[in-house]
Parts: C-alpha cells; structure tokens; sequence
C-alpha cells in the first residue's frame, strides 16, 4: 500500500531560499509533523558547490549572471538555471530502507522513469555519476544529496530545454573533463517546457518511492513562527 506524502510544486525559487526550505521541512519530517515531501521547481542561474568541489573546477567569465553558493551536498560543482526541473524529496529513509547506496539508485531510476513516457531513453554509466543517453555518452541529469538522522535534503537536477553551455564553459561540471551535456529538447527537436515533464516526475517517483503524492497545503509553506 501507498504511503501518504506530499507534493509542493513550485515556480523558480532562488536557491538559498529553496535550501532554508528544506531545511525547515526536513525537521519537520524528522519529528513526525510531516510525512515524505517532494518539491519540484527551477532556479534562477546558479553554480553550487557540493563538498568535493576541488579548486580549479570554476572558470565562470567574469561578468556572468550567476549566483555561486557553496553547499552540503555530495558531489562536486553543477550548474542550475531556468529550463532545468529540480527534484528535492525530502524522505525519512527509515521508511525506505535506511542504504543510502540503495536510495541513490532509486533517484536515478526514478529519472530514467521520467523520460521514459517522452521518448529519451536514458540510462547509467558505470563508473560515471548522474543519468545519460548513451553512444555517445552525454549527461542529461545530475545527483546530488545530503543525509541527516537518514531525512534526505537535495536531489537531482533533470535538464529539460536550456542551454547546456554553463557546464561546460564554467565549470568542470561535476569534476567530468570533456563530458557532453544534453537537454530533452536537444534529444527530441523540439521545445519541451518543465511544467510538460512535473508530471511524468511526480508518476515515477510514486512509483519508485511507493507513495501516493497529494498537494502540500499552502500553509506549510509559509514562515514558522520562531
């Protein structure tokens, strides 16, 4: 049986403010307030930094129009921007089954299911991170999470229709030298809008979490009295 959770689906949310939201909610989901909560939205232009990023991983042209925010995410330095759908689940893997290797499988699955209804088929590469299209290899998804008292923060950033450049012309993405980057628009010739792929996300993480997503009351959202 399903397991009730919610579901927040926001608009594009500077990044600072979407992590104090996780934050705030994860503690919430920690102490039994709320059940699993997922937010799905976009970020205006921002470079973050996961606790591996390794200097020399930056090479944004001075004068670009992009917040850089140092994270405590896994991983290494990726790009966000408009165009790219944002998944945070925000999960107690006590409920899940508490391997964190096993939930890092499960985002990625749960990705591969996303664009599995709109035609990219895309898969994993051993020893690479993140979700790619094969032959030749080019990234279309990245991974990047925090786990505290097993309540998960960050998720994965899926590139629908932007401009894969900032990846490659500004960092290291993901510390991959010489990685291609690929978008759903890229791969199927046409424009594709992230409000057309929220649901195809939220069915897939239905059905790789087990849960049955509802909307997250509106009064969630709002500031907690201190």
């Amino acid at each position: 049986m399903s397991r009730d959770a919610f579901l927040a689906q926001l608009g594009r949310v500077p990044y600072i403010e979407a992590w104090e939201l996780q934050r705030s909610l994860a503690e919430r989901v920690l102490n039994g307030e709320l059940p699993d909560t997922v937010l799905l939205l976009e970020h205006p232009a921002v470079v973050t930094l996961g606790r591996r990023t390794e200097p020399g991983e930056l090479h944004i042209p001075e004068g670009a129009d992009v917040e850089i925010v140092e994270t405590d995410r896994g991983g290494k330095s990726t790009y966000h921007g408009p165009g790219q759908l944002v998944c945070y689940p925000i999960l107690d893997l006590t409920r899940h089954g508490q391997d964190v290797k096993r939930y890092c499988r499960d985002l990625e699955e749960a990705l591969i299911r996303t664009m599995a209804p709109l035609g990219v088929e895309a898969t994993r590469i051993d020893g690479l991170t993140g979700i790619w299209l094969a032959s030749p290899p080019r990234k279309i998804a990245s991974i990047g999470i925090h786990i505290s008292k097993w309540v998960t923060t960050h998720g994965y950033a899926l590139n629908v229709d932007l401009d894969p450049a900032p990846f490659t012309d500004w960092i290291t993405a993901c510390g991959l030298e010489d990685a291609a980057f690929t978008t759903i628009a890229r791969e199927l010739g046409r424009p594709v809008s992230v409000d057309e792929v929220r649901p195809h996300a939220a069915a897939a993480l239905e059905g790789v979490f087990d849960l049955s997503l509802t909307e997250l009351p509106a009064d969630i959202l709002a500031p907690q009295p201190a």
